[in-house]
């Protein structure tokens, strides 16, 4: 592995609750986002949320010919994560909702409406990147969804959470939480797990060690049934102690604070930019899309077992002005072939990859949770493997 020279390594990922307060922010703003494109396929929208104590506060740059209820927008997502009573410290029907929008700047409409290489006549009109940046994909063999382990497995336990909560499993839990994963690697290869962290909010009438076994016996042995968690493995659960005060009561919650976590949990490089909120005219959204389906693609083909991809994008040109893909010596082909492949196969302008993964919908918010890659539970255009049968 390219992370260790070890024989012997380990590596931790983190995952969090839809309940957690910058989650709750993701959620908001990927909701706004679909709203308005079920009504103005064509929508720009760069959504940004904040919430605190008793506050969401809605802000960014909207143009569109649609109209969206954004107060309700708010109130609905908040009551549909677990906030629906004043038991929780924050609720969707007491909770003010403020906000400032403002229209998507004229400059920037600019370069996207007509990108920099039909204005110069070298293609026909075309959309050009919302912004530059830099963009990673990844994908390795660790499991079924060519997802690094860490993170996949801290995804199940913080949606058992959920999922454990909202089916009335049991009673004493609240939305916000956190889980950690620590993963041993021998080699390449995840031979156990370490750690295991899991913080969840609740109810302050239930006793911690009642607290502590519910979430053993209904949310981490169901996950991690498998022969890598064993009696050795450290479990932690809620190791302060009492957890009661959470969500935006117990911490302000912005949007793009967890990137880490939407993506591969630190395996691979991040570019930095956010998914939630972001129309498919940002290339933060759309080419990290097209980057994982690209190296999970050339795991899935065979060509090597581990693969980054780096795409890199000037604001209003839609070529990308770099391509580079890293199977840190795992591969049967070498890099650069696997560029040329994926020149050849792939067009990498904005408007393109809009149309191949069919952008322009109302998806996002079920992506604003628990990773936008590598579920199985969606049908994620960007995690199809069509690619990779025309490669075999």
């Amino acid at each position: 592995m390219f992370y260790c020279n070890k024989d012997e390594w380990v590596f931790s990922s983190e995952s969090v609750s839809e309940g957690h307060p910058d989650k709750v922010c993701d959620q908001i703003a990927d909701a706004v986002l679909d709203a308005l494109l079920a009504r103005d396929k064509n929508a720009r929208v760069a959504c940004e949320v904040v919430a605190s104590t008793g506050m969401v506060i809605v802000l960014g740059e909207l143009s569109t010919t649609a109209y969206a209820d954004i107060p309700q927008i708010v109130r609905n997502t908040v009551r549909d994560i677990g906030y629906a009573n004043s038991r929780t410290g924050f609720d969707a029907d007491s909770c003010a909702v403020l906000t400032s929008i403002d229209e998507q700047s004229p400059d920037i409409a600019l370069g996207v409406d007509q990108a920099l290489e039909s204005k110069e006549g070298l293609m026909e009109v075309t959309t050009g990147a919302g912004d530059q940046g830099i963009m990673f994909g990844y994908a390795n063999s660790d499991t079924e969804e060519l997802m690094p382990l860490p993170i996949t497995l801290a995804h199940r336990l913080s949606k058992r959470l959920a999922d454990v909560r909202k089916a009335g499993i049991t009673e004493s839990l609240l939305p916000d939480g956190k889980t950690q994963v620590t993963v041993r690697y021998e080699g390449d290869k995840p031979v156990h797990i370490d750690a295991i962290v899991v913080s969840t909010q609740h109810y302050e009438r239930y006793d911690l060690e009642e607290v502590r076994e519910e979430v053993r016996q209904h949310v981490i042995v169901p996950v991690l049934d498998n022969s890598l968690f064993t009696d050795k493995t450290r479990v932690l659960i809620n190791p302060t102690g009492r957890f009661v005060v959470g969500g935006p009561q117990g911490d302000t919650g912005l949007t793009g604070r967890k990137i880490i976590c939407d993506t591969y949990g630190g395996f691979g490089h991040h570019g930095g930019g956010a998914f939630s909120g972001k129309d498919p005219t940002k290339v933060d959204r759309t080419a990290s899309y097209a980057a994982r389906y690209i190296a999970k693609n050339l795991v899935a083909a065979g060509f090597c077992s581990q693969c980054e991809v780096q795409l890199a994008y000037a604001i209003g040109v839609a070529q990308p002005v770099s391509l580079t893909i890293s199977s840190f010596g795992s591969g049967t082909f070498g890099d650069g072939e696997m560029e040329a492949l994926v020149r050849r196969d792939i067009d990498l302008r904005p408007a393109a990859l809009i149309e191949r993964f069919d952008l322009l919908r109302p998806i996002y918010q079920q992506v604003s949770n628990y990773g936008h890659f590598g579920r199985p539970d969606l049908d994620l255009p960007w995690e199809q493997l069509d690619l990779a049968r025309k490669w075999a």
